[in-house]
């Protein structure tokens, strides 16, 4: 039976072996504090109704005495309102008068509260006739029972003193004996719970010390396995439990290391000769590369070519054919000298407007630009070559052979803390989710027709990101099909 049971607890997970030496240790505490609970708050009762008799006996004398004001004031003022406060405290006064005993006794605070009892009912029977004959205008009467009432007021107001002093001092004592015992109980509780602590770190060094060894060997052995060593191996267990299933796992997995080691060191060798081979095509491959860029035309061949155009050009009369060559001649020397420098505003609006007028020269003036320009901002900086890719973007996927006549405004103007560009075109316009997959940077488009410059939107996007790391600065809106699209750029004013 006992080899059943042990069998029994090794196999409970340890969420349940721990969670049953929680459950333990905690029951036993709760029971010790509820024990001492009920302990503290019996004697606390018992020390709350100590000097009850006290207070009674208190109340009863300030109910008393407003007895006898209420009466005076009554009989010389003689006011309803002291009428009303003589019977209201009359009332209360009776009702104090009940909780004092009337039985016979030779005990002597039980005949003080008898004989008070018994003066007062004579008092208020006296300081009753008195108000009645004041009531009736009997001078003489009221006068006289007024007197009496007061000599009565002082005996009684002498034996309440007489009574309390009496019920404090028997209170004085049985309050020493319970906080004497209160003490001793406290003392009591202290020791029981050290022990009952005791107890319950003993019943959780017992339940968890099978649950931590085995954790304890197999963490020595995965060390071994850590610093190479794979003929390590944990010792079996018939446990089916968590642990029995990590070690049983962690001897399967020494295992399939040794066998996953030595394929690898098979595979090794092919592996490397597999790379050699990589290496030289790729060196064949940048060889090929350097060649193909070798052959590309040199940048500042085609400046002083078309330099040179445009100065045959102004020889021979032809002022448009120069002013275009010019105008080609800035547009490609700014892509090149701030492909990666940091431009300013007006250097984009510049590149703007050479770019337009280059498309409107090839294409005989069908692109309609506006623009309207707050000129307090234009020494703004931004990444170089942002505004002309979506002017250009505009261009080719808004306006370009619509039905209608097409237009593009750029709009540049202070707005808070931010230089607001806006490229509003009426042209085909953008669903909601085209939009979102420009903004994501997840649609890929050819950035090399429709003779395109070669920076595409979410190229401009990523450098806008990274220039002011932030990604809320690029917003693009459109109603849909054919309802034009505006594109939102924002530059914060104070940059780094």
């Amino acid at each position: 039976m006992k080899k059943n049971q042990n069998n029994r607890w090794k196999d409970l997970p340890i969420r349940k072996k721990m969670l049953v030496a929680f459950v333990m240790t905690s029951a036993v505490m709760f029971v010790m504090n509820l024990f001492m609970y009920w302990q503290v708050n019996q004697t606390i009762k018992k020390i709350d109704e100590i000097y009850i008799s006290n207070v009674n006996l208190n109340q009863l004398a300030d109910n008393f005495a407003d007895v006898q004001n209420s009466m005076y004031s009554y009989l010389t003022v003689k006011s309803s309102r002291s009428l009303e406060d003589y019977y209201r405290s009359e009332q209360n006064f009776r009702d104090k008068l009940e909780f004092l005993s009337d039985c016979i006794s030779d005990n002597r605070m039980i005949m003080l509260e008898k004989n008070i009892r018994s003066m007062s009912e004579t008092y208020l029977d006296v300081s009753g006739e008195a108000v009645q004959a004041k009531r009736g205008r009997n001078v003489e009467k009221y006068k006289e029972s007024y007197e009496e009432a007061l000599d009565l007021y002082n005996y009684i107001n002498t034996y309440i003193y007489q009574l309390n002093n009496l019920h404090f001092g028997n209170n004085a004592s049985s309050y020493q004996v319970l906080m004497k015992s209160l003490r001793y109980m406290e003392v009591i509780s202290s020791l029981i719970l050290v022990a009952i602590t005791v107890l319950n770190l003993l019943i959780l060094t017992v339940l968890t010390r099978n649950i931590t060894r085995p954790l304890t060997r197999l963490a020595e052995s995965a060390a071994l396995v850590g610093e190479g060593n794979f003929e390590v191996e944990v010792q079996q267990t018939d446990s089916r439990d968590e642990i029995g299933v990590v070690t049983r796992a962690f001897n399967q997995m020494v295992h399939s290391l040794k066998i996953y080691i030595e394929r690898t060191r098979e595979s090794m060798e092919k592996e490397r000769k597999m790379k050699e081979r990589e290496l030289l095509m790729e060196t064949h491959l940048k060889d090929a590369q350097l060649k193909y860029l070798q052959s590309q035309i040199n940048p500042h061949f085609l400046f002083n070519s078309l330099n040179a155009g445009a100065w045959l050009a102004m020889m021979e009369d032809a002022e448009k054919t120069c002013l275009f060559i010019e105008r080609m001649a800035e547009f490609f020397r700014y892509n090149v000298k701030k492909g990666s420098e940091v431009a300013t505003l007006r250097e984009e609006l510049d590149a703007v407007d050479n770019y337009i007028y280059i498309l409107n020269v090839r294409f005989a003036g069908d692109i309609h630009f506006t623009k309207t320009v707050d000129e307090q901002v234009l020494e703004q900086p931004m990444p170089s070559m942002l505004l002309q890719p979506i002017v250009e973007n505009a261009v080719n996927h808004g306006i370009r052979n619509i039905e209608w006549e097409g237009w593009i405004h750029l709009d540049v103007s202070h707005q808070d803390s931010f230089v607001r560009i806006s490229v509003k075109d009426n042209g085909k316009g953008m669903s909601k989710e085209r939009i979102r997959q420009v903004l994501e940077g997840s649609l890929k488009t050819s950035s090399q027709k429709n003779d395109s410059t070669g920076i595409a939107m979410d190229n401009v996007i990523h450098r806008l990101e990274l220039f002011y790391n932030r990604k809320d600065l690029m917003s693009i809106i459109s109603d849909g099909t054919d309802q034009g699209t505006e594109v939102i750029v924002l530059l914060p004013i104070e940059v780094r």
